[in-house]
């Protein structure tokens, strides 16, 4: 495989003291660089910024980049606001329920725990809005029977979508 690890992930952030704070303290990352330029050096546009790296213990990052000469961000209209997430591994239920009461100490809504049969999860927003999704994979053997079956689960879905959906009459519009 050519891909090795995730080395980082890059989302807007409202305020860079605001985000940075939030990881550390409330969800205990480690504050790894915050680099700040007047220019993008990918295509040297005039666009000052602050990226907020913020490092796992795997050495993974998070960069949230704070862009305030750009107008605010817009949420995507079109999408269910649960479909677009950020899902971390915690290792353990401890350490999800940890993070559930930091996030609630915080003011932050958390839902669940909950079951996905391979792994339990809770959701909640953070300061910029991003929903996060907090994983601890506590069923490998049933991800490993999924793996199994992922190429014929893909095609029986392209069937599906393909032939339509009849939506049932008690069925809410999928809304963001």
């Amino acid at each position: 495989m050519i891909l090795k690890k995730l080395h980082h992930v890059a989302l807007r952030c409202k305020d860079a003291g605001e985000t940075a704070r939030f990881y550390t303290e409330v969800l205990g990352m480690k504050l790894a660089a915050a680099p700040s330029l007047d220019r993008v050096p990918s295509t040297g546009e005039f666009s000052p910024h602050l990226n907020v790296f913020l490092e796992m213990e795997d050495g993974s990052l998070l960069d949230f980049i704070d862009v305030p000469l750009s107008p605010e961000a817009m949420k995507d209209t079109n999408t269910p606001a649960w479909v677009q997430h950020l899902a971390l591994d915690v290792g353990s239920e401890e350490a999800l329920l940890e993070v559930k009461r930091r996030v609630q100490a915080w003011g932050g809504h958390v839902i669940g725990p909950v079951d996905h049969g391979f792994s339990m999860s809770i959701y909640f927003f953070e300061p910029s809005g991003h929903r996060l999704e907090m994983v601890w994979n506590h069923n490998l053997p049933q991800l490993a029977e999924m793996t199994k079956t992922a190429e014929a689960d893909l095609a029986r879905w392209q069937a599906k979508k393909k032939a339509g959906w009849e939506i049932p009459a008690d069925a809410k519009k999928a809304t963001a």
